[in-house]
């Protein structure tokens, strides 16, 4: 696995900039937080970061998991390694929680790094994935050519429903679909599933999203061999008996 050299602030990816921010250091706190709820749930040896966005290791930091690792993608720095997301040096089976923050919007093919977070994630594993939503205000100034240039223009945005059903494909289970932001509609917190108030109406248009998740497994079911039905001797049944002492 190559290490990560400190790359030169020109080409620092144009996220993390936008993370040093007034508006994004307020969202990437939020989220920090949103992500530090689920910590205390999250048990096993090995908790593994990917996408570096907002800082090295500040979301990982209140885990209790011996070993902590923070990879990055692209351009990012602020990581033990850097690698490739479709194709991850990592051994099946060999993680116990992922968190995604903002990765999927990075990478070029967001299924292929899902079904590579679904591969080297334990039987039961966590996922933790924060993103921004395709209707929230940030996407919708970046469509009119309103958002802030620091914010890459290439990253695609995908909404919480649409990632819980790639999920779901992959044999995940969605624990919790939560949305929030620090921007229009200036909301708190809310869980979808929650009980029903005028504020949800708005809720869709939140600006990031944390969606967690548990790996399916699949009980294994001893099929046995299907045993014949019993043949019944025709001799000695009370029909039979009958029928031969009236032809008598």
């Amino acid at each position: 696995m190559p290490l990560a050299s400190s790359p030169h602030p020109s080409k620092i990816d144009p996220a993390l900039r936008w993370a040093e921010s007034t508006h994004g250091r307020r969202l990437t706190t939020l989220e920090r937080e949103e992500v530090a709820r689920h910590l205390p749930e999250l048990f096993g040896r090995h908790f593994l970061q990917i996408g570096a966005w907002g800082g090295e290791g500040d979301w990982l930091q209140g885990s209790e998991m011996l070993h902590r690792a923070v990879l990055a993608v692209g351009k990012q720095g602020g990581a033990q390694a850097r690698v490739d997301a479709q194709h991850l040096p990592l051994a099946s089976k060999s993680v116990d929680a992922v968190l995604l923050p903002h990765t999927l919007e990075s990478v070029a093919s967001p299924h292929q790094l899902l079904r590579e977070t679904s591969r080297v994630l334990s039987d039961r594993g966590r996922l933790l994935l924060v993103g921004f939503s395709p209707w929230g205000s940030l996407a919708w100034r970046r469509r009119f050519g309103l958002a802030p240039r620091s914010l890459p223009r290439s990253a695609r945005y995908y909404s919480p429903g649409r990632v819980s059903d790639w999920l779901n494909l992959l044999d995940f289970e969605v624990l919790e679909v939560r949305r929030f932001g620090v921007g229009f509609p200036w909301l708190p917190a809310r869980n979808d599933g929650s009980p029903f108030t005028p504020a949800a109406l708005f809720q869709p248009f939140s600006e990031a999203y944390l969606v967690a998740a548990k790996k399916r497994v699949t009980p294994l079911t001893l099929v046995g061999q299907r045993s014949r039905a019993q043949v019944k001797p025709l001799i000695g049944l009370p029909g039979v008996a009958a029928h031969r002492d009236g032809g008598q």
